[in-house]
């Protein structure tokens, strides 16, 4: 497997020294080893993938040099437009060197929410006309393709490396967090679980991709509830609060609680505003704001730097709470007058024997449709 500073200490040669991305599990080791040991300015988490396109076109327009994106193949969406629009030949002719974790990989076993993007990772490199390589676990190999890429970099064209699974070496720390001034606060799991269990008979939840929608399942199951009353977000990152919102509209008479975690919520920060505007009184939005991207390893976001309830009050939501204590989330639950936005402050992590969703999509799907028809 590579060894993270091998393939750091094999870009520096290039001249590339900046990383800008989104976090994924198979770059974990990666992103651990770049937090630790990139100045702040070289290596930024951004909102979402296209931002780290645009991060990186500035980026070689002040200094001449190809930036590093590193995104899971599941970002290639999200980056698409300023790919075709900014750094293509067709455009500026902007090299960026994209750096891709290979979900749902064609005979790898993966969750559902890969399978359709991991087919289509390599199919969507070429009708963009990005020219890749799939990154080789051996250092000889993987060096060799490092300088074929530089080659078309070079020319003002980005290539891209794809990285399966066990590419890299475990190295740097598993988490790049010190949570030790955050344990008085909830874990996120207790948090759900308080939340949840002050829903009505009625209401449904619409939950956002990753731990929140695990630990989600597991208290249904633990508490003996079906899971009729909750949409899954297994994947579409972000985008939860909008799901939720377009159920919330059709269907007034019910509350629709939307869970939601602040990488996501940064990730299409815009989607607060549209939803202050738009929602009713019925509407909900609790997000669990741990300050990381916790599904994938645990890197920091920037939700303990901002004032995400300020920004929800400036969005328009009609009520607003930050809370960061049991007392004070149950107390919320007295007079909600939405659209309320609620930001519970809990620790990182989750307990290692967190289950996953033993339901399909499609499953799921149709029970939530099932119970919405009542």
């Amino acid at each position: 497997m590579l060894e993270p500073r091998f393939f750091t200490e094999s870009l520096l040669k290039h001249g590339t020294d900046f990383y800008a991305g989104v976090p994924d599990s198979l770059l974990k080791s990666l992103c651990a080893w770049l937090s630790d040991t990139c100045a702040p300015e070289k290596h930024i988490i951004t909102a979402n993938e296209g931002a780290a396109v645009a991060l990186a076109a500035g980026h070689f327009l002040a200094t001449g040099r190809p930036g590093c994106v590193y995104m899971q193949n599941s970002g290639e969406g999200n980056a698409i437009n300023p790919l075709a629009s900014l750094t293509d030949a067709d455009v500026y002719n902007i090299p960026v060197l994209l750096l891709i974790g290979w979900r749902g990989c064609p005979g790898i076993h993966d969750e559902p929410q890969h399978v359709k993007q991991g087919k289509v990772t390599l199919p969507l490199l070429e009708a963009m006309g990005i020219p890749y390589s799939i990154l080789s676990a051996d250092a000889a190999e993987a060096s060799a393709q490092i300088d074929t890429a530089f080659h078309v970099l070079s020319s003002g064209q980005t290539y891209a490396l794809v990285v399966r699974k066990d590419t890299f070496a475990l190295s740097g720390r598993p988490s790049v967090i010190a949570d030790s001034d955050r344990q008085s606060l909830l874990t996120r799991e207790e948090a759900i679980q308080i939340v949840a269990g002050a829903t009505g008979p009625s209401d449904v939840i619409v939950s956002s991709t990753g731990m929140i929608s695990r630990e989600l399942f597991e208290y249904r199951e633990s508490s003996g509830e079906g899971h009729g009353r909750d949409f899954l977000t297994v994947g579409s990152m972000g985008h939860a609060s909008q799901i939720a919102l377009g159920i919330s509209l059709e269907q007034p008479q019910r509350r629709v609680w939307c869970f939601d975690g602040d990488g996501a919520v940064i990730m299409h920060m815009g989607s607060l505003a549209i939803t202050a505007s738009k929602a009713g009184v019925n509407f909900i939005h609790v997000v669990f704001n741990n300050g990381a991207h916790d599904s994938v390893g645990g890197q920091p976001t920037v939700g303990f730097q901002i004032d995400l309830a300020g920004v929800a009050r400036a969005c328009g939501y009609k009520q607003v709470y930050s809370v960061s204590t049991k007392d004070e989330l149950v107390n919320v639950f007295s007079h909600l007058d939405g659209p309320v936005f609620i930001e519970v402050k809990v620790r990182k992590g989750n307990r290692p024997d967190l289950g996953r969703p033993t339901t399909t999509p499609i499953q799921n799907r149709d029970a939530l449709m099932s119970f919405l028809k009542k």
